[in-house]
């Protein structure tokens, strides 16, 4: 009966736990979309000076033109036009080349009624995607996690199951008495 109750609980715990991992992944849409109504998107999110940004908002409806206004990096004021794509309003604009790093809000104000939705736009120095990616293991004289000889790697992998095995028929005896 114990040992039922604890499978029973094992399983139910991993399954919750993989229930709450799996959440965020479909959660997150949910999210987005909820606030992606009433909010302006600015993509690229991160921009170097001198590059072209585009913003969308569907806050203003299926009417939805709206007047943009990025001032505070520098840009000036633009127009939102609106899409046939669910009732969004898209507008581009270029954030000039003398714009400092910064965090910059842009502004979106709808034509019809008072509406007005903001958005973040950062300025860095360099290009996020132009950054180099480390590859290859650490050089730290004991090895990597897998090494080049898949052999090597199978073997250690296999070593590990069997003291795994081997512990876990150990505690089991010990449970039930066996005199271990």
């Amino acid at each position: 009966m114990r040992r039922t109750a604890r499978l029973l609980t094992g399983t139910a715990l991993a399954a919750a736990a993989a229930g709450l991992a799996a959440a965020p992944a479909h959660g997150g849409g949910l999210v987005r979309a909820a606030t992606a109504a009433g909010s302006l998107q600015v993509y690229p999110a991160t921009v170097v000076p001198g590059s072209q940004v585009t913003v969308n908002t569907a806050a203003c409806g299926t009417s939805g033109a709206a007047l943009g206004d990025a001032g505070a990096v520098g840009a000036g004021t633009f127009t939102l036009a609106p899409t046939t794509h669910e009732g969004e309003a898209i507008g581009e604009f270029r954030v000039p080349p003398s714009a400092q790093p910064g965090t910059y809000e842009i502004v979106a104000r709808c034509a019809e009624g008072d509406k007005q939705v903001t958005g973040d736009l950062m300025v860095a120095l360099s290009a996020v995607h132009d950054q180099v990616q480390p590859r290859g293991s650490v050089k730290t004289g004991v090895g990597g996690a897998l090494g080049r000889d898949p052999v090597q790697t199978t073997a250690g992998v296999a070593a590990l199951a069997v003291a795994a095995a081997g512990g876990t028929w150990l505690l089991h005896r010990r449970a039930r008495g066996d005199g271990i």
